[in-house]
């Protein structure tokens, strides 16, 4: 009996602590993000997505999980995938730094929670609720900053891109798994940012890299793509887009995180009370679904992609 309770305990905790892990785990791209400033962006990317894609491909290998034919239809689904919450998001990210500077961009990604609450189904008054609590402890955390019109349309870009990060892999999860939505959406990004490096820098999109901007690519590729995406996959169908969004708050937060464990400043009391607030805001979202694993209500028609990846899926 007490084990059951444990057990059950552990599965309602998964999603949560997974998405928590995630999104923080993503915060810290902005402190290893000045290693590779001054690496060409695109044939950075495309080398960084090109090792996610060979770690995440090799997993699902040792995992057994063979390689399974999508209809057109899902096809069309993961190319939008890779294309939005990859590559345009990537670009969107660049632009938007270079009009308006981080801030901007961090504040406008910051309403992430509320834009999935809101399109992720029929949320609650108190979830919407907690998902506003966490925009502004997102938007205190990063500060409001400055910027022109070119920069908040390209940060509202990435916004858009960031959802669709969330909203295309939904359908794809029951089928695939939280491994191979992964592994294949990166597959896909590498061309994608090749061509655009070619048409942006040509030749120039790539060069050897020195040992720090080696690092700071295996950085991102391992643990803010790989690891990051596989917990964020698996944790997406377990609570549903309107609370998981709840967790993307927590990008600044990691990005404050890291900058204080890098001595790179210490955080300040608006950085404090904003993190303070993206916690209240997750806990009262958390608490609006009932409880956690009340929270894994997932889209009709989905399950969990863990037991989808104990064995083939889905092969054709």
């Amino acid at each position: 009996m007490n084990v059951d309770v444990s057990t059950a305990a552990r599965r309602g905790w998964r999603g949560p602590v997974e998405a928590a892990t995630a999104m923080f785990l993503v915060g810290t791209l902005a402190g290893v993000s000045g290693v590779i400033g001054e690496y060409p962006v695109y044939g950075g990317q495309a080398l960084r997505y090109l090792l996610a894609a060979v770690i995440l491909l090799a997993v699902a290998r040792l995992a057994g999980l063979r390689f399974v034919r999508l209809t057109p239809r899902e096809t069309a689904l993961l190319a939008a995938l890779s294309l939005t919450g990859l590559v345009i998001f990537n670009v969107c990210v660049i632009e938007a730094t270079r009009h308006g500077g981080p801030a901007l961009v961090g504040t406008v990604l910051g309403t992430v929670p509320l834009a999935l609450a809101l399109l992720g189904g029929r949320p609650s008054p108190r979830l919407v609720g907690a998902a506003a609590v966490v925009v502004a402890g997102a938007t205190v955390a990063t500060g409001l900053g400055s910027g022109d019109l070119t920069g908040l349309l390209w940060s509202l870009g990435a916004l858009g891109c960031e959802v669709c990060f969330s909203l295309l892999a939904i359908p794809l999860l029951p089928k695939l798994g939280a491994v191979r939505v992964s592994a294949y959406s990166v597959t896909l990004a590498v061309p994608m940012l090749v061509v655009a490096g070619l048409l942006v820098d040509g030749a120039a999109m790539i060069r050897v890299p020195t040992a720090p901007e080696l690092a700071g690519l295996g950085y991102q590729s391992l643990i803010v793509t790989s690891v990051a995406f596989f917990l964020w996959y698996d944790a997406l169908p377990r609570l549903g887009p309107a609370t998981a969004g709840l967790f993307a708050g927590l990008i600044p937060v990691g990005a404050i995180a890291t900058g204080a464990v890098l001595g790179l400043g210490a955080p300040s009391a608006p950085d404090l009370l904003g993190a303070a607030l993206v916690v209240a805001g997750i806990v009262i979202g958390l608490s609006a679904a009932g409880s956690p694993a009340a929270g894994a209500r997932r889209p009709t028609g989905t399950r969990r992609p863990v037991a989808g990846e104990s064995r083939p899926v889905g092969a054709g």
